[in-house]
C-alpha cells in the first residue's frame, strides 16, 4: 500500500508537535505521564504572578503554578493551583506569599508553619501579603514623584508668567545680555587657548624661570653653601671677649672725660679758668718775645768788656716772626 505524501507530512507533523509539547513540559519540568497533585492558594492580588511559575519552600523548587482563576465576577481574590511536582512536608499553619524580586519571574514562596500536621492533595494554603523591596520604593518614591510634578506645574506656570510679563524691549535686553555673553565666552577661549593665550604664555615663562633654576641649581647650592659655612665660622667666633674689652675702653674713656672736665684737676682748671688762661698765654708771649730778641740781638746777651759793659736799647716788646731773623742774619 502506498502512503502519500500528505499523510507523511501530516504523521510528521503531529510527531513534531507531540516532540515540541514533552519539550516544553520538560524544560518546566512538568510530566505528563503522572498525575497532577494540586494544593491551593487564595490571593488579593496576583501582581506578575502568572502560569508555570515556580513555588519554593526555603529557596528549593517543589512544583509550578497549574492554573490561575479569579473567584468571583468582580476579581477580589484569586485561586492559584499549585502542581507539587515532589513530596514535601507543608505543615498546615504554612503561608503562601508571592516574591517579586527585582531580576527574574516571579514566584511562590511556601513559608513553612510549626504544626505538626502536614497538607494534603486538595488542601488551600493561607496566603500572606510580601512587603518586598520594590513595594518600599515604590512607597518611598511615589511621594517625592508628586512633590516633582507639583514643582514642575509650578515651574511650568512660572515660565508661562515669565514670557506674558517679558515684554519686546525686554527679550531685546535678553538677547544683547546673550551676545555679550557669547563675546565674553569668545574672550575666555582666546585667553584660555593653549598656544596663544596669556595664560598659556605666562605658564611657558614660569616654566622657562624654573628651568632657569634648575640649570643653575649647582651655583645657587654653592651660594646657599658658601653663606651657609659664613655663618658657621660667625657662629664660632668669640664675640664676648671682644665686648667686654670694648666694654672696658669705654668706661676708661668716660673716667678720662670726667677727669678732664673736674675743676680739681689740671687741664679741668684750664679749661674752666679763664684768668689762668689768659696769665699762661701772656707768659707764653713774653717768653717769645725773649726768644726772638735773643734771636734778633745775640750780642746784646752776650758780651765781654775790661771796661763794662754799654747798654745797647731798641728792646723787642713783641715776637717777631722767623721770616725777620732770617733777614736780620743776611
Amino acid at each position: 500500500m502506498k502512503v502519500s505524501n500528505e499523510t507523511k507530512v501530516g504523521a510528521l507533523t503531529v510527531i513534531a508537535l507531540v516532540f515540541l509539547i514533552l519539550g516544553f513540559n520538560f524544560l518546566k519540568n512538568n510530566d505528563l505521564f503522572s498525575k497532577r497533585k494540586l494544593i491551593y492558594a487564595i490571593f488579593p492580588n496576583l501582581g506578575s504572578l502568572s502560569r508555570s511559575n515556580d513555588v519554593k519552600v526555603n529557596g528549593y523548587r517543589i512544583g509550578s503554578i497549574y492554573k490561575l482563576a479569579k473567584t468571583d465576577k468582580d476579581a477580589n481574590q484569586f485561586v492559584v493551583a499549585i502542581d507539587v511536582a515532589e513530596e514535601v512536608n507543608i505543615p498546615k499553619d504554612s503561608k503562601a506569599i508571592i516574591s517579586s524580586p527585582l531580576i527574574g519571574a516571579s514566584f511562590i514562596n511556601i513559608e513553612k508553619g510549626k504544626d505538626s500536621s502536614y497538607l494534603k492533595i486538595g488542601d488551600t494554603l493561607q496566603s500572606k501579603e510580601d512587603k518586598n523591596l520594590m513595594d518600599d520604593v515604590k512607597a518611598e518614591v511615589t511621594p517625592t514623584l508628586q512633590k516633582v510634578r507639583g514643582s514642575l506645574d509650578t515651574l511650568n506656570l512660572l515660565i508661562n508668567n515669565v514670557n506674558s510679563v517679558i515684554d519686546a524691549s525686554a527679550k531685546q535686553n535678553l538677547h544683547e545680555a546673550l551676545a555679550n555673553l557669547n563675546k565674553s565666552s569668545q574672550s575666555i577661549k582666546s585667553l584660555l587657548d593653549a598656544e596663544t593665550g596669556a595664560i598659556a604664555k605666562t605658564i611657558n615663562s614660569a616654566n622657562e624661570f624654573i628651568n632657569n633654576i634648575k640649570k643653575n641649581s649647582e651655583n645657587i647650592n654653592a651660594t646657599i653653601a658658601n653663606a651657609k659655612s659664613l655663618s658657621d665660622k660667625l657662629a664660632k667666633l668669640e664675640l664676648q671677649p671682644t665686648i667686654d674689652s670694648l666694654q672696658s675702653t669705654i668706661s676708661l674713656l668716660k673716667n678720662s672725660a670726667a677727669k678732664i672736665t673736674s675743676k680739681d684737676g689740671s687741664l679741668g682748671a684750664l679749661i674752666s679758668d679763664r684768668t689762668l688762661y689768659d696769665q699762661i698765654n701772656r707768659t707764653i708771649i713774653k717768653a717769645q718775645t725773649l726768644v726772638d730778641d735773643l734771636r734778633v740781638h745775640p750780642k746784646r746777651y752776650v758780651n765781654l768788656s775790661i771796661f763794662g759793659k754799654k747798654d745797647k736799647g731798641d728792646y723787642l716788646n713783641l715776637p717777631v716772626g722767623d721770616s725777620a731773623f732770617l733777614d736780620n742774619k743776611h
